[in-house]
């Protein structure tokens, strides 16, 4: 596995430099969120999309799609895994979206490639990466005042930001993924935000591959992998 590890940690430098943050050629309002679960039993992966209206605040689209889990689960190396169940559900949306938000990492990642990037480079569509967890990075915790924040530093530049979505819950940690820029990804995933600490097309795109896991007869707990 070493040997191979350093192949693909070749690959996703190559892919980094082909990732673009640039400004938006219009103002978002379809966004979707994407998700994965895992049905252990079987073993397959459930990747779902979710598209949100922001100007109507309601889900006008949703998609899955089922396949073999083929790559274990190794942090940093996420998008290997989930990109091609997500690539696939992608395919069965009935409506193009804007921009997309993944539950994982944008360039806050060791060699600038997060599952959000990665799959905005696929999919050749905006993509902010928006995290649970901190994968790399400086940073101090923003108060507890909804929609506060604070920079994220990695090697000395500022590569996303953590933010404060609700009182009393951890904050998430954006970053931008592909075809965006820093100020656009937290622009939009406050535009995103409907009470609870995780924008609401990533909260209804959980619930759904959730409910999918549930329907394959897996009740495990899912793994938490960001």
């Amino acid at each position: 596995m070493p040997s191979k590890l350093e192949e693909l940690k070749s690959i996703q430098q190559e892919l980094a430099k082909k990732v673009k943050l640039c400004p938006l050629k219009r103002k978002p309002r379809l966004v979707a969120g994407a998700d994965v679960s895992y049905v252990i039993s079987s073993q397959e992966s459930i990747g779902v999309f979710v598209v949100y209206d922001l100007k109507e605040k309601k889900m006008v689209a949703k998609a899955f799609a089922r396949l073999k889990t083929t790559f274990p689960y190794i942090p940093g190396f996420l998008s290997f895994r989930e990109v091609p169940v997500l690539k696939e559900a992608f395919k069965g949306l009935s409506v193009m979206p804007d921009v997309l938000l993944v539950d994982g990492q944008g360039i806050l990642h060791p060699r600038g490639l997060g599952l959000a990037s990665h799959l905005g480079l696929e999919l050749k569509l905006p993509a902010i990466g928006v995290a649970k967890k901190p994968l790399v990075g400086e940073f101090e915790i923003p108060p507890q005042e909804p929609g506060s924040f604070t920079p994220i530093y990695l090697n000395g530049e500022v590569k996303g930001v953590c933010l404060r979505t609700c009182k009393g819950v951890k904050p998430v940690y954006v970053s931008p993924g592909h075809l965006i820029t820093l100020e656009e990804a937290l622009e939009v995933v406050k535009a995103s935000l409907s009470g609870y600490r995780i924008p609401e097309p990533l909260r209804q795109a959980h619930i759904f591959s959730q409910r999918l896991r549930h329907e394959c007869g897996d009740n495990s707990s899912r793994r938490d992998r960001k």
